[in-house]
């Protein structure tokens, strides 16, 4: 799976975290627990296993998003797609083991009317956004150390 390229808004980052790829791993897949360590996300509950097809409903700055799982390739690769209000999104994290720590790669499309109507702003709240969960998730990782 990929993001919408052909999609108006979308964006990529990428860190390297000094931390195992286990724990990076156990972080962004306990879905119920984000709020413990990324502030942007106030709740968030997965229905059912870990697996394709799972669905799980978060809110995220606010909004309320329903997601389902597409791909999770143990400590390397999870997407999902979801959907708000006027909005549908897909969300992919790459993990890649480097030589000293471990490179994370976040990419999102968002696509929908709202998009459309409010490009630039949504441009900038994404890239915002992405970044955000990246620093939070490289200081809790590496706090684990």
């Amino acid at each position: 799976m990929e993001i919408n390229s052909k999609a108006p808004v979308a964006a990529r980052h990428e860190i390297i975290i000094n931390a195992s790829k286990q724990t990076i791993w156990q972080l962004l897949t306990d879905i119920n627990h984000w709020h413990l360590w990324y502030p942007n996300v106030s709740e968030s509950k997965l229905e059912g296993s870990l697996q394709p097809t799972s669905i799980f409903r978060w809110k995220s700055n606010g909004t309320a998003i329903v997601s389902t799982l597409e791909e999770v390739e143990d400590q390397r690769r999870i997407s999902w797609t979801g959907k708000a209000f006027g909005t549908q999104a897909i969300h992919i994290w790459i993990l890649e083991p480097q030589e000293k720590g471990v490179l994370v790669r976040t990419e999102e499309s968002f696509d929908g009317w709202l998009i459309v109507l409010l490009r630039s702003m949504m441009q900038t709240m994404l890239d915002t956004s992405l970044k955000s969960w990246l620093d939070y998730l490289k200081q809790t990782a590496e706090d684990v150390v």
